[in-house]
């Protein structure tokens, strides 16, 4: 193959050009992100259930939904959330599931709920299944307007949601914060006793005014005329003429015993507030491979062309921009790229000659825009991940170039031309080379054969490493030669005299050798030593799944006590806006009150919906001024809403879980999982660096319970559903129909005037109407007393069992991670003494981390199997194999001497980092110990040859340990690739030095090879 490409120059420069402008045409119409893109497995079911009580929701809704949705397979887990009059379960699929077949699994799923309907109590809505979670809203705005009503918003923000929609690249426009409207029938209760009108009558009557019925169709001389009736209200006015009674000659309509009028809900679902300011989102998401930077620019254009017909006083405030947050993190990366090309290029030249530095660096360019071809072959995008992954690989991917290179210029200084060293070089390592290669493949393989969503995540660096470094052994095969060629022309073959390994550094390394060699067993003995210090400082790492984006955004979440009405949510967290605004350094501050917001970001998990939460997104200029907020923002918590619970975290990079500490415990009694999580609540609030303490089923509420006497209601003719509806009417009211204006169709809710409404003391005066008296009597005739109890707002479930979880947060401004407040928490908890069919179970950061990394170690095993064949059919016996994978436990020695001395902690991507070192530290010694192989028929004893070996090898271990770590420099500065680079850094750095001393030395041992005396 070489003898090919050095002969037919013009197979060369094709080959090259082809890498090149592919790969350059392959760049610029990749799809970029900010990170990758994978896939969330959640559907959520909800069912109303009006007037049901959590525990009837949970037992008569709930558990009967689990039940069939159970008998699906691919089921990871089932969660249910039971509250007043709704049921939401949150069904979770494996990880193993495959994108294609999330279709399929949705619409048994479907099914599944469908076939459970029919087993649902009366007055139970029909399902809804949700499974657009996957949505990614990244470009969201808020519109707001001084002066403007929220219908004027919500239809200027249709109009937009209209516009955008037709932009190239937008897959979906949503909306967030709609005030839904309503029709209030405010009914004066008295005119209606007055007027003896049964409520029923009044609630029939609205409830198929405004029906759609077929009438049919009538057939006449072969025509076919369709039949429909008017007399639906067209307006207001037509509502307030409906003819209610006739009775005794008098005719009553609406309007004479209730105010009609339409209006905003008073109980929102759910409000958005930007800057202190009334505000609807509008939130798009993307197509699948697009380009988010060139449809962001379209979406710009768009807006700005749309201004003309914005009305004045109306402005849209960016919440977050992903299309510039992308350009701005692969523009970064970008640079970090081109800074580490340019540095291994600056070390080559150093130590390996401007010719030589020049030549690999020319190879090294050709390999990674060649790999930018491959890269967009397999589906990858320009992000984060797949960026990172080429500067990772830089140094590898410059190795196979270093090693024919190192090879040729010694063929040269001993004399023999270009062409014969090529044919040596490369007949001598291309398999070597290869074996290296695979192995350095294989030890990234479980990233990406990972089975889990963390493995979903980062997969891209798997393929990334095996596209360019297969490539990168094509190129220093094939290329590498020819352009040696071109580059070394004009130098002529040594003498065959001179020694290419008499340099002072060669030396001193050569006695260094020497002495561990005379000294193996003091050399061993000191290795394992420094190895078990390196084992007992680890458990002085920190620990950490994944960091903080470095994007400076923070969350505030904020819990009022369970039972808060939403506007009085609304009102407390405005307080908290006031005294955020006031603050230096806030860029932008968005609110939701009643849930989270839309999802902005794949590892941002919105909240569900309740009334008593709200959360305050804050854009801050910078990430020190960012920490600075946090900690004035908990200070103002601390001071004056010292009654709520909160919650303070910057923006995630990964998978986050609900909470980064969680104590789970199950059992069947509330009140028993009450008391355990009362018990571990108070050891969390009593732990240090430990904050946002809760627990899932937060606080007790208050219900009022009028205890109703069936017999003498029956006797009566009152029914619970009457005395339920004349309740509701004097307190919240109720929907009594649907009104239809073009295609909206807007609740009608009737309820008492406002004097009559919301009066405890007088529920038992309240007319109640008798079947049997053809009258109303007061309540209190069928209501013996009323009573209050403490009652649990939510009822948690997971996998059909009750759950009770107690949350917690590490102290973000302590710098302690979860594991180690884990760590110290977990034994006084799990000393609890359960009783019997209860149960404990840790979650959060600890379960997240885990399940990852049992993703990642189900892959491992296959992983170092196939590098172990591989080394073994390499060599063709055991004890070479044996002896390089003798360095694989004494790179932890580096990898825990730079996380202490840099302070970083051990995360999800330095444990990857630290896998990945397997391989590099097995390529360098394979190189090695190949050249042993080839010295021993050149010496008279294996002494001299494994001496003669090491020295040589010196340059091309050193090069491509030293190209691979300087090329790590620029991703310490990123957060989420710190770990990995320092810890890959410190790692290869002592390798290296242990692969040309130490391997040495096991390799004597295991042959027992002896010193010689000169």
């Amino acid at each position: 193959m070489v003898d090919y490409f050095l002969r037919h120059r013009a197979a060369s420069y094709l080959m090259t050009v082809v890498l090149l402008a592919g790969g350059a045409l392959s760049f610029l119409g990749m799809g970029q992100l900010e990170f990758p893109e994978f896939t969330i497995r959640n559907a959520l079911i909800t069912t109303q259930y009006p007037g049901a009580t959590p525990e009837e929701v949970e037992q008569e809704v709930t558990s009967t939904l689990e039940e069939s949705i159970q008998e699906m397979s691919s089921i990871k887990r089932v969660s249910s959330v039971s509250s007043d009059g709704l049921s939401q379960i949150t069904v979770e699929l494996e990880s193993t599931v495959q994108n294609e077949e999330l279709e399929q699994l949705w619409d048994s799923l479907r099914r599944k709920v469908q076939d459970a309907q029919a087993a649902l109590p009366p007055g139970a809505s029909r399902s809804r299944v949700n499974d657009d979670f996957g949505d990614v809203f990244g470009f969201m705005v808020n519109l707001t307007g001084e002066g403007y009503s929220m219908p004027d918003l919500a239809d200027h923000a249709d109009f937009l949601k209209r516009e955008l929609t037709l932009v190239e690249g937008v897959e979906k426009v949503s909306l967030g914060g709609e005030h839904e409207e309503r029709i209030y029938i405010e009914v004066d209760r008295e005119r209606l006793r007055a007027l003896n009108i049964p409520l029923t009558r009044l609630q029939q009557l609205l409830d198929t005014q405004n029906a759609v019925a077929d009438a049919g169709h009538l057939k006449q001389d072969g025509r076919r005329f369709r039949i429909t009736p008017t007399g639906s209200a067209a307006n207001i006015d037509d509502l307030r003429a409906l003819i209610v009674s006739e009775g005794d000659g008098e005719l009553v309509r609406l309007s004479d015993i209730a105010d009609v009028s339409r209006e905003l809900t008073e109980q929102p679902q759910q409000l958005y507030r930007d800057m202190g300011r009334p505000a609807i989102s509008l939130g798009v998401s993307f197509e699948s491979g697009v380009n988010v930077v060139a449809v962001g620019e379209q979406l710009q254009q768009r807006l700005d062309q749309l201004q003309a017909r914005t009305p004045l006083g109306m402005e849209l405030n960016i919440v977050y921009n992903q299309p510039q947050v992308v350009d701005e993190a692969v523009s970064g990366f970008l640079v970090s790229l081109i800074q580490a090309v340019a540095i291994v290029i600056v070390v080559l030249m150093l130590f390996m000659g401007w010719r030589s530095g020049l030549l690999m660096g020319f190879i090294l360019l050709i390999t990674i825009i060649g790999t930018f071809m491959l890269m967009r072959f397999h589906g990858l995008q320009l992000e984060k991940i797949s960026l990172g992954a080429l500067i990772i690989a830089l140094g590898m991917l410059v190795d196979n170039a270093i090693v024919v290179t190192e090879g040729m210029l010694v063929g040269l200084k001993r004399g023999s031309s270009i062409r014969d060293s090529a044919h040596q070089v490369v007949r001598q390592n291309a398999w070597p080379l290869l074996a290296a290669t695979l192995i350095a493949i294989a030890a990234f393989a479980p990233i990406g054969l990972s089975p889990d969503t963390t493995g979903e995540f980062i997969g891209s660096l798997f393929f990334v490493l095996l596209y360019s470094l297969l490539l990168s052994w094509i190129t220093a095969l094939t290329l590498t030669p020819f352009y040696f060629k071109l580059f070394f022309r004009n130098i002529a073959p040594g003498d065959g005299q001179e020694d290419p390994y008499k340099g002072v550094v060669y030396r001193l390394v050569g006695r260094v050798i020497v002495a561990g060699i005379r000294w193996r067993w003091v050399t061993l003995v000191l290795v394992v030593a420094i190895l078990a210090g390196a084992l007992f400082g680890f458990g002085s790492v920190k620990n950490a799944f994944f960091p903080a984006s470095n994007t400076p955004i923070f969350f505030v979440d904020y819990r009022t006590p369970e039972g808060t009405d939403i506007l009085e949510t609304q009102r407390r967290v405005s307080e908290l806006e006031t005294s955020v605004m006031e603050m230096p350094g806030i860029r932008h501050l968005t609110t939701t009150v009643g849930g989270g917001s839309q999802r902005f970001t794949l590892t941002y998990s919105p909240e569900d919906r309740y009334a008593s939460y709200a959360q305050l997104i804050i854009e801050t200029d910078d990430k020190a001024t960012q920490r600075e907020r946090m900690a004035d923002v908990e200070r103002v918590l601390e001071r004056d809403h010292s009654d709520i619970d909160y919650k303070i975290a910057p923006l995630e990079v990964g998978p986050a879980p609900k909470a980064k500490l969680e104590a789970r415990f199950y059992g069947s009694d509330p009140e028993v999982l009450r008391q355990l999580g009362d018990q571990v609540e108070a050891m969390f609030r009593e732990t240090a660096n430990m904050t946002s303490v809760r627990t899932s089923w937060r606080n007790r509420v208050q219900a009022i319970e009028p205890v109703f006497m069936e017999d003498t209601a029956r006797r009566l003719g009152v029914t619970r559903e009457g005395l339920a509806a004349t309740l509701a009417l004097s307190t919240s009211g109720s929907q009594v129909g649907v009104y239809r204006d073009g295609s909206d169709l807007i609740p009608m809710v009737a309820r008492a005037i406002p004097e009559q409404r919301h009066d405890v003391d007088n529920l038992g005066s309240l007319n109640v109407w008798s079947e049997e008296q053809g009258r109303y009597i007061t309540a209190d005739q069928v209501i013996s007393d009323i009573t209050t109890r403490a009652a649990d707002p939510l009822i948690m479930r997971r996998n059909r069992e009750r759950m009770l979880a107690v949350y917690g947060e590490p102290d973000p401004l302590s710098g302690v991670t979860a594991a180690s407040v884990l760590a110290e928490i977990r034994p006084q908890v799990e000393a609890l003494e359960l009783p019997p069919g209860y149960r404990l179970e840790w979650g959060g950061e600890f379960e997240t981390a885990g399940e990852a990394q049992s993703g990642l170690f189900s892959s491992l095993p296959l992983g170092i199997v196939m590098m172990f064949i591989l080394t073994v059919v390499l060599f063709n016996n055991f004890r070479q194999p044996l002896a390089i994978w003798s360095l694989v436990p004494l790179t932890i020695i580096g990898v825990v001497g730079a996380l202490l001395l840099t302070g970083l902690p051990f995360s999800f991507m330095a444990l990857l980092g630290t896998l990945s070192l397997i391989g590099m530290v097995i390529k360098n010694a394979i190189v090695l110990v190949e050249e042993i192989n080839v010295q021993l028929p050149l010496h008279q004893d294996r002494y001299h040859a494994v001496v003669r070996a090491a020295v040589s090898r010196v340059r091309p271990v050193s090069m491509a340990a030293l190209t691979t770590m300087l090329g790590m420099i620029p991703l310490i500065s990123d957060a989420f690739f710190a770990s990995m680079a320092v810890a890959l850094i410190g790692g290869l750095g002592v390798a290296t030095l242990l692969t040309l001393v130490v391997l040495p030395v096991v390799y004597c041992v295991l042959y027992r090879i002896k010193i010689h005396a000169d």
